[in-house]
């Protein structure tokens, strides 16, 4: 099961503490997952699907319990087309199909007529805690989220730009989200990729457990990217002891070949044969190969010399 599914799967065992929040919830389903089909006298079904069917039986039983009326639930096979199945829930005429979407705002009133609204009814809004149960309505009904392993990516396939706009502005309302919207194949995207911005979304929807997999894998890829970043850095220090031993030890060769080593005080003496013995040591280590040991600076300081000594053979 995808990482999308199994957040779909937590969100659908959520049940709505109050009323509003479920008939938020139904409404964000209905409006990305469901169409509208007319029957005689100009009455509507409501007809949502969905491939999932922890959802299926999640708003079956919000529909029940809210507008206390049925729904017809429908299991279509993908066939040869191995789309799997599709579960259909459908809510006709004689079922109070109309209230349902009076009461969701989808079907409006102007000048006396009915017609279909492209966004989000404030009406249904109003509380924080609805626009979070609005949230998880949408996301279930078109809603994915990429495995957070791999990439960070949520997105909410909306069917106008009206709808994509105020999703978006009802997203940006909680402290520190942001929302994009574009457009894709004549639909539109409402989309976050930062993981701060995906996993405060996935705890707004409830969607806990998720959170704390998406925080776990964050943590162990800043910690291989510690871990990287302190390999690439002890290897540039190594590389730069290589350089700097290189150029020591060749000086030091140098000044033997010349004769002029011998003519050096005692220390800068030790000092060239510790260096040309341990190529890959570094400066504290020298120092501390001495008896006395010798501080960093001080190992510094000979290796200086023996470097101008050289310089002056010429």
């Amino acid at each position: 099961m995808s990482f999308s599914s199994e957040v779909k799967n937590e969100l659908a065992r959520i049940e709505p503490e109050k009323n509003c929040c479920e008939l938020a919830e139904i409404s964000g389903f209905i409006r990305t997952a469901g169409s509208l089909r007319l029957e005689g006298g100009g009455r509507f079904r409501i007809v949502v699907s969905t491939s999932d069917p922890a959802i299926a039986r999640h708003y079956k039983k919000l529909i029940k319990n809210y507008f206390d009326t049925p729904t017809e639930l429908e299991v279509e096979d993908g066939g040869n087309l191995g789309k799997g199945h599709k579960y259909i829930l459908s809510i006709g005429p004689e079922d109070r199909s109309e209230q349902i979407l009076r009461e969701a705002g989808i079907l409006m009133v102007r000048k006396g007529n009915n017609y279909i609204s492209d966004g989000i009814y404030d009406g249904i809004v109003r509380s924080k805690c609805c626009r979070k149960a609005y949230l998880r309505g949408v996301f279930l009904g078109s809603g994915t989220v990429s495995d957070p392993a791999k990439a960070y990516h949520l997105e909410i396939i909306c069917g106008s730009k009206v709808l994509a706009t105020d999703l978006c502005k009802l997203i940006n309302t909680f402290v520190d989200l942001s929302a994009k919207m574009v457009e894709r194949k004549g639909k539109y995207v409402v989309y976050m990729k930062k993981a701060a911005y995906i996993s405060d979304t996935l705890a707004i929807m409830g969607a806990h457990s998720h959170v704390l997999a998406l925080e776990d894998v964050l943590i162990r890829k800043q910690m291989r990217g510690e871990a990287a970043r302190m390999t690439n850095c002890d290897s540039a220090n190594t590389d730069r002891i290589l350089d700097a031993a290189g150029n020591q030890i060749e000086a030091i060769n140098r000044l033997k070949a010349s004769g002029r080593l011998e003519q050096l005080p005692y220390k800068l003496r030790e000092m060239a044969e510790l260096r040309v013995e341990n190529p890959e040591a570094s400066l504290t280590e020298l120092g501390e190969m001495l008896e006395p040991p010798l501080k960093k600076s001080g190992v510094n300081n000979r290796l200086k010399k023996l470097l101008e000594a050289a310089a002056e053979i010429g």
